[in-house]
């Protein structure tokens, strides 16, 4: 061999070894570089996230409690979160509801005074009964101030329906607009298994859950009220076992629902995330272990890119929460004000009035909180679901 090609030989492996002996330290400056832009690479997954459709929402959102909460908005909500100096406190959400709660119990006061009118009349054709000669005549006429007051007590009923039903479907299509970032998110931080196992039960949840509760159970929920009304119309016509029948189904369906659903999303999630974490932690040990030199950079690379992916994952989480929160509370506070005038008018009415009638306003007031529940279910399953896909990510997390 000539001594030539051997000082060339020399100095490749010099310049191989000088070379790898570089590449630890240019990593180490681009992870500082990273670490330096950590705020503006957070801002920058925020941005790249589509939130025009949860902001119509939320636009939607603003003009029904506006006065009463500041003015939602799901980019600033949602980097508040990530960078922890969020201004809406539990306070200000308490205050608002409590003011829209009032309001709302003033706006029905136009349906107290009809139930007490109806109750005066009502108390003063039963006291004067025994002055007609037939007493046929003050029992119909009973029976018509009955039927105007069931009237009326069905047409506030129907209208808390519509409540109902209507804040069904506005969670629906939060859920809808709030689950491909959350999924996707969870799918950044490595928790690719348990968004394969939990989008389709989530999706496939949303679904048939709203329409067992809008087109089955709000219809039973609504009849057994028109039958639990009905039945205080006469002494002769009782509906009474039948209508307790429908609402302990109700209570039953409720129940099973719930139980079912949160069992299998536990699940579900508890697995997923299992398999994540073990996934994870055995793709970081096989790039530390056999990418030479650099291994160890990259795979912390990676799990900071994926912790920073987590933060925001959280953050979009939280923001759900509370927006589902608030689209649910604002609401059902009408229906809890037909709760509180149903009541106040049953107790205001008994020294003069009859049993029937109280019973009848009672059996109301009960049938709204069943409505209530039934809506408030169906809150507490999306809470669940979503609580339960920021869950994944974090158990993943803790496991690598």
């Amino acid at each position: 061999m000539r001594k030539g090609d051997f000082m060339d030989k020399r100095m490749a492996a010099g310049l191989i070894v000088i070379v790898f002996l570089l590449i630890p330290f240019s990593c180490r400056e681009a992870m500082a570089a990273d670490q330096s832009e950590g705020p503006g690479m957070l801002e920058g997954q925020i941005d790249n996230i589509d939130i025009e459709e949860i902001q119509q929402l939320l636009n939607s959102l603003n003009q029904e409690v506006e006065g009463y909460m500041p003015r939602l908005d799901a980019g600033e909500m949602i980097k508040a979160f990530a960078t922890g100096k969020l201004d809406l406190t539990a306070g200000q959400i308490i205050k608002g509801i409590g003011r829209y709660l009032f309001a709302q119990v003033l706006a029905n006061v136009n349906l107290l005074t009809k139930l007490l009118v109806l109750a005066v009349i009502y108390a003063v054709l039963y006291n004067i009964q025994n002055s007609f000669s037939n007493g046929a005549i003050g029992e119909l006429a009973q029976i018509v101030c009955m039927l105007v007051l069931i009237a009326v007590a069905i047409q506030s009923f129907n209208l808390a329906v519509g409540v109902g039903s209507s804040v069904i479907d506005k969670m629906v299509l939060f859920m809808q607009a709030l689950l491909p970032a959350l999924l996707a998110l969870l799918a950044a931080t490595g928790g690719v298994t348990s968004m394969a196992l939990l989008q389709p039960v989530v999706a496939v949840s949303i679904g048939v859950i709203s329409t067992f509760f809008k087109e089955i159970l709000l219809p039973v929920i609504f009849f057994s009220a028109v039958l639990a009304i009905t039945n205080n119309l006469s002494e002769k016509f009782h509906l009474s076992r039948l209508a307790s029948l429908l609402k302990q189904g109700c209570i039953a369906a409720l129940g099973l629902v719930l139980t079912v659903f949160t069992g299998i999303m536990a699940i579900q999630g508890v697995t997923a995330s299992t398999i994540d974490g073990v996934s994870v932690r055995t793709a970081k040990f096989a790039v530390d272990s056999f990418v030479p030199i650099v291994g160890g950079l990259l795979s912390d690379t990676v799990d900071t890119i994926m912790g920073c992916s987590l933060l925001v994952k959280n953050a979009v989480g939280a923001f759900g929460l509370i927006t589902l929160f608030i689209i649910v509370a604002f609401p059902v506070m009408k229906i809890i004000s037909l709760v509180l005038i149903y009541k106040i008018a049953a107790a205001v009415i008994e020294p003069i009035a009859q049993g029937p009638l109280v019973k009848c306003l009672n059996d109301m007031s009960n049938s709204l909180l069943l409505l209530f529940a039934t809506v408030l279910s169906v809150a507490v399953m999306f809470f669940i679901s979503v609580t339960i896909i920021i869950g994944a990510g974090n158990t993943a997390l803790m496991m690598r």
